[in-house]
């Protein structure tokens, strides 16, 4: 029987989640009829490579989404608040990589292996969670299940691919200055948008995004609010700081959890985890095993390590959480997303 094929378009193709989808669809040979890629004027006309065939990226408008099945969006929230919305009235689901709709109430947020039921109910419209949110609550979803989950408090180690190719490249310019004592000029982190800059290379930034009244920063709050909608748990006592470091892949995160039960130990945390879709264990101190942002670059997983008992808080427990920012955290949760919506037949045509 010949499986059925689909018309896909990705909106922001050039940018780096973008490139990443592109290369997923292909290794993961999602059944595409045609492919569509799409993106601001100042990057159209860019060529592509998709199964050995060279396509040429177009100028997103109202009308790119016609007879398109699949949109899937990367191209930042204003380009999403303008055409996601036009994309459903031509008939396609989107699934949006932005912050544009995390928070909608009318619209899913979604990690597959966490509440891929949630997809049912989308109104044409599904989320893809900010990627530091993503790898966490993968984590912590099969604890919350097996054991309870009562607190939740994570520092993050951001990678700075995360801001985009240009922080990338900004670090790399940045290093090769310090190491020549040249004059660095920042001109990008922590925020493009804020009125001070500071170097990243050899450096470590406690701001991602702008700050709140509150003083957390919107990256904090993100991670805040979209856990306790991915899980389901809206009270749940969430914490975050986040921190960007000068590498370039991979996020990496200390995550501090309260469950609820006592009496428990680190080996029932391991059986729990080594059990759970997508997750991989690397925790063994003997050997100085755990993850790392270097290791988990270009892997799908979401790997775990340092997972230890607080000495103090009888259902206290540390672990250490690492995944690649534009896989998983991005391009691959996105993708997967994709794949569950033509699983269960949930096409709008």
């Amino acid at each position: 029987m010949t499986q059925k094929s689909y018309n896909v378009a990705i909106v922001g193709a050039t940018g780096a989640v973008g490139q990443k989808i592109v290369k997923i669809l292909e290794e993961k040979q999602f059944p595409i009829q045609h492919l569509k890629l799409l993106s601001s004027k100042r990057s159209a006309g860019t060529k592509v490579n998709f199964k050995g065939k060279e396509l040429i990226v177009e100028e997103a408008t109202n009308d790119s989404f016609i007879d398109i099945d699949i949109a899937l969006f990367s191209a930042g929230g204003a380009v999403s608040k303008q055409f996601a919305p036009e994309a459903v009235k031509r008939g396609a689901v989107v699934v949006d990589n932005t912050s544009a709709y995390r928070m909608d109430e009318n619209v899913p947020l979604v990690v597959p292996e966490v509440n891929e039921e949630d997809l049912i109910n989308h109104q044409g419209i599904i989320a893809n969670p900010n990627c530091s949110t993503i790898q966490m609550v993968a984590a912590l979803k099969p604890i919350q299940k097996a054991f309870g989950l009562e607190r939740v408090i994570v520092s993050t180690y951001q990678a700075v691919s995360g801001a985009g190719n240009q922080a990338v490249e900004e670090l790399k310019l940045q290093a090769e200055k310090f190491l020549s004592n040249e004059v660095i000029n920042p001109e990008l982190l922590p925020v493009k948008a804020d009125k001070k800059h500071f170097p990243i290379a050899f450096n470590a930034l406690p701001q991602i995004d702008l700050f709140q009244e509150n003083g957390y920063t919107l990256e904090e709050m993100k991670m805040i609010n979209e856990t306790r909608k991915i899980m389901h748990a809206p009270k749940l006592p969430v914490a975050a700081t986040c921190v960007r470091l000068p590498f370039f892949t991979s996020h990496a995160e200390s995550v501090y959890i309260e469950v609820g039960q006592e009496g428990l130990t680190t080996q029932d945390l391991w059986k729990v985890l080594r059990h759970a879709d997508g997750i991989t264990v690397q925790d063994d101190p003997s050997e100085q095993e755990y993850p790392t942002p270097l290791s988990a670059a270009g892997k799908t997983d979401v790997f775990v390590g340092r997972v230890r008992k607080d000495l103090d808080q009888d259902n206290g427990f540390h672990m250490w959480v690492v995944s690649d920012n534009l896989l998983k955290g991005a391009a691959w949760n996105t993708v997967q997303i994709a794949e569950r919506v033509l699983e269960k037949g949930l096409l709008l045509k």
